[in-house]
């Protein structure tokens, strides 16, 4: 323990695995609150009641709870559902590299790795994990911030001085693995604490787990995008609240009448003097009887609310008001649709670089892995889909003329949208294309003539005039004309 000048208190790191146990757990258990709270309203789980009198909440307790008004949801998946991961390139070798995406296909990504943008965007961070599966072959498995929790190297934003994983197994245990440079450790919860667990060497001397920080700043906790909605999307709730508890009690007409001695029941209690119905005459023998009716409420002003709520929400998450339905995108045009999305393509580009070079070091990990020299391809490129909605008229006459500049196929193959195993069977048909126009020149064309079979037409006119029975007829009719 050293005291500097001034009386502070340093703590180093834990030096025990224990030590490193209790102290990253702490962590973990102080955002839990908040990770869940952020999926919560994802799942559209919503604090509905919160603003809603007693009497209300116990009346529509049932309409609340089963309603669900959700643009939480609206916001995350517009711009996740723009983030896919095509493969990955590095300059030693044209087209996608085979390994990487073997990799991947192997760990299941083209699935999964949706769901770590997913995680990432929500909550504001997600993890994946990298490790040897029983072959020795890398396997990659996503983690959700529910329970990783990891330690920055001091001075570092990418290093990792040590990461552990608190899980729950089906039978209700306890789980935890710690990572560091030097060890993994291993152990289960008791009763009342950590058991001794499990410690070996870490053959990769590196921590295999990677963060997907969404939007992280230099200072602070990464940030999700719905920090800034939550607020918004109460105020909807409040408000809609609002206007089905008015249309229940005041969107009616109420009438009244006075003038009339009130009646009343056996036991004291005022009687209703009338039934009112849609075929009913209301009529009084008192002349001070007096009828009327309360104007009705106009719900309109509801309406109104909302949609301002609405439209501040779209302006903070950047998200079209034409996803939205705001005035139903009437009168908009298809160059002001993608117009009014370049602030959600823009979003998403910028979730692109750091996600892109997150799933790198995933690559990275994974040659690691298996002792590969690329461990160290710093210059890997992560492909992405184009996130920018185009007609596919746009689209391919904007690659036609990128054809004309002398770009490579295989990169407007690319560009087009085709994946990576898609590309590679693209240039195998090539390969076999070209070698069978070789075989063709080769024939010349006389023995392409002679090896070409008569045409359907030909066979068809010479079966219908010869006799039946007289096959023989019809062939040698063919050989001549051929």
């Amino acid at each position: 323990m050293i005291v500097p000048p001034g009386g502070y208190t340093v703590i180093g790191p834990p030096e025990t695995p224990l030590d490193w146990l209790a102290y990253l757990y702490g962590k973990l258990t102080q955002r839990r609150p908040e990770l869940l709270r952020y999926a919560d309203y994802y799942e559209g789980e919503h604090q509905r009641l919160a603003f809603s009198q007693a009497r209300y909440r116990e009346e529509f307790r049932e309409v609340f709870e089963r309603w669900r008004d959700n643009f939480c949801a609206l916001i995350i998946d517009s711009a996740a559902e723009r983030l896919v991961v095509d493969g990955f390139r590095t300059p030693e070798g044209p087209g996608t590299d085979a390994d990487a995406r073997e990799f991947w296909q192997r760990s299941s990504m083209d699935a999964f790795s949706n769901a770590v943008h997913l995680d990432a965007m929500i909550q504001g961070q997600a993890y994946v994990l990298v490790w040897a599966n029983a072959k020795q072959e890398p396997i990659i498995t996503p983690v959700s911030a529910e329970e990783m929790v990891v330690q920055y190297a001091p001075g570092s934003r990418t290093d990792l001085e040590a990461a552990a994983r608190f899980y729950q197994d089906d039978w209700g245990r306890q789980w935890v693995t710690l990572w560091t440079p030097a060890y993994v450790y291993e152990t289960k919860l008791g009763k009342t604490a950590w058991e001794d667990g499990t410690r070996r060497p870490n053959p990769l001397k590196t921590v295999p787990v990677v963060p997907f920080n969404n939007r992280a700043r230099l200072v602070g906790h990464p940030y999700s995008d719905l920090s800034n909605v939550i607020p918004l999307q109460d105020a909807i709730n409040k408000t809609a609240s609002d206007a089905l508890t008015a249309s229940e009690f005041a969107a009616f007409p109420q009438r009244y009448v006075t003038g009339l001695e009130i009646q009343e029941d056996e036991h004291g209690n005022p009687r209703e003097p009338f039934r009112v119905a849609v075929d009913k005459l209301l009529q009084a023998e008192d002349p001070q009887a007096s009828f009327g009716s309360f104007a009705a409420a106009d719900l309109g002003n509801y309406v109104t609310l909302i949609s301002m709520l609405v439209q501040h929400m779209a302006a903070i998450s950047r998200t079209p008001h034409s996803y939205f339905l705001v005035n139903g995108g009437a009168g908009i045009s298809g160059e002001g649709l993608m117009a009014a999305e370049s602030g959600l393509v823009a979003k998403v580009r910028e979730r692109i670089v750091h996600f892109g070079e997150a799933w790198e070091r995933v690559l990275r990990l994974c040659f690691a892995v298996q002792g590969d020299p690329r461990k160290d391809a710093y210059s890997m490129e992560t492909i992405w889909r184009d996130p920018e909605h185009r007609t596919e008229s746009q689209h391919i006459d904007a690659l036609l003329k990128l054809k004309q500049l002398s770009v490579p196929e295989e990169q407007l193959w690319t560009d087009a949208g085709y994946s990576s195993t898609q590309v590679a069977n693209f240039r195998a048909m090539r390969k076999e294309d070209a070698k069978a126009a070789a075989e063709i020149q080769q024939l010349g064309p006389q023995s392409l003539q002679a090896t070409q079979p008569p045409s359907d037409k030909t066979a068809a006119r010479l079966a219908a005039k010869a006799p039946q029975g007289n096959s023989g007829n019809v062939n040698r009719k063919l050989n001549e004309d051929q």
